[in-house]
């Protein structure tokens, strides 16, 4: 469903992304990992374009884009089949959750606004905010928002959500209910690629865990192998230090 070849990022002379090839299947969830700065969440940013690759291609079902020779209407497109959770929830103040939720259904997908409205509520009744759907960002716990960005992936009804570290933002009290929300949407098996530190999240509901390092994919496997006997020693370094209170297993 979702085909990465090749995929680079380049700043200057810093490679940020150094040719990752990675396959995803239809309903699949994927957890990435890895050390700050090592080309996370650069990654989920390549995918849909909101920062264009040096090289490679992207598919993402019968659309393949090259990064290299894009036109404004396949990126357009890929950003339709693709959705983006921020970890500063990246609402618009100035909209209450129902306005927050219908805005890319009116103006990108040309939805009438009572329609994009009425599916503005279904989500928020599904996402348990249906009594906050007039609340502006302002009175929404930070909790809340996440859940309404969130809820505005929902809505567009995309092939693949991206979240970008969900819960970064969050005060403690907020993660579990956020959390909450993305494992329902892994049981309803959405497609999604999750760029998390939370690593009880990624044992209990990725499919498969990718640790990057220096913009590499050095690892990936189930959950029940990654995490119990990694092979390489930076996964096995990384791991060490993230789960300070479980023995990991030399490979």
């Amino acid at each position: 469903m979702i085909k990465l070849k090749g995929l680079r990022k380049q700043y200057g002379n810093q490679t940020v992304l150094d040719g990752i090839d990675l396959d995803i299947a239809q309903g699949e969830i994927v957890v990435v990992i890895g050390p700050s700065g090592t080309g996370k969440s650069t990654l989920l940013r390549c995918i849909n374009f909101l920062e264009q690759p040096s090289a490679g291609q992207i598919s993402v079902g019968d659309l393949t884009v090259d990064a290299c020779q894009a036109s404004k209407s396949e990126i357009l497109e890929l950003r339709r089949r693709t959705a983006f959770v921020f970890q500063n929830y990246a609402l618009f103040a100035n909209k209450n959750a129902e306005d927050n939720i219908a805005e890319r259904l009116i103006v990108v997908d040309r939805w009438p606004k009572a329609k994009a409205r009425d599916k503005a509520r279904q989500i928020l009744s599904r996402i348990g905010l249906a009594e906050k759907a007039k609340a502006y960002p302002a009175s929404l716990s930070g909790g809340q928002q996440q859940r309404v960005g969130i809820g505005r992936a929902m809505a567009t009804g995309a092939e693949v959500i991206l979240f970008d570290e969900p819960t970064s933002s969050l005060d403690p009290e907020w993660v579990d209910e956020v959390l909450g929300l993305m494992k329902q949407l892994a049981q309803e098996r959405q497609t999604m690629i999750v760029v998390t530190h939370e690593m009880a999240f990624a044992r209990d509901v990725a499919d498969r865990v990718i640790f990057i390092d220096g913009g590499r994919i050095v690892e990936q496997g189930p959950p029940s192998e990654l995490f119990s006997n990694p092979q390489d020693p930076r996964t096995r370094d990384f791991l060490r230090k993230v789960l300070a209170d479980a023995p990991v297993q030399a490979g």
